[in-house]
């Protein structure tokens, strides 16, 4: 599964300016709403904090995946965004992230959805990825990192 068919260069940004875990998620969709699959910013927001209030995205290590089953897509979505700072994001090691990918699927999408989880969950668990994605410097070149982890 290439993950860069999910996502495409104007959906990452490396300089997120949030300070807080809302913020994150604002600035999040923000970007995944850049693209054409998204039909609906507002509720793709309301469900991501949604999901998120049930049980923290931040998986630990740096990295946090927040996402929805969403009426607000029509394909799923990826978006990426980098805090140098790091952010408390509530993760499970009550450690700061710096790596987020926010993934929006459309609500009938649920074996996609999980196969992006988990692709992006494997991608995640080496600490050389996660060393990858915070020195990387354009978005095409992080978009190879995530295809040539295939």
């Amino acid at each position: 599964m290439k993950l860069s068919k999910f996502c495409d260069e104007n959906l990452i940004s490396f300089e997120l300016k949030a300070t807080s875990k809302e913020e994150v998620i604002e600035e999040l969709v923000e970007l995944a709403s850049g693209s054409p699959l998204v039909k609906d910013h507002d509720n793709l927001l309301k469900d991501i904090i949604h999901r998120e209030n049930m049980v923290t995205t931040g998986i630990g290590y740096g990295v946090a995946f927040p996402h929805a089953k969403t009426k607000a897509t029509k394909g799923i979505v990826i978006s990426f965004g980098r805090s140098e700072q790091g952010i408390d994001f509530e993760a499970m090691d009550k450690k700061p992230v710096h790596v987020f990918f926010l993934i929006a699927a459309p609500e009938d999408a649920i074996g996609a959805h999980l196969n992006v989880m988990a692709r992006l969950s494997y991608i995640m668990k080496s600490e050389e990825n996660r060393q990858k994605l915070m020195t990387v410097n354009s978005p095409g070149e992080l978009l190879t990192i995530l295809d040539s982890v295939e």
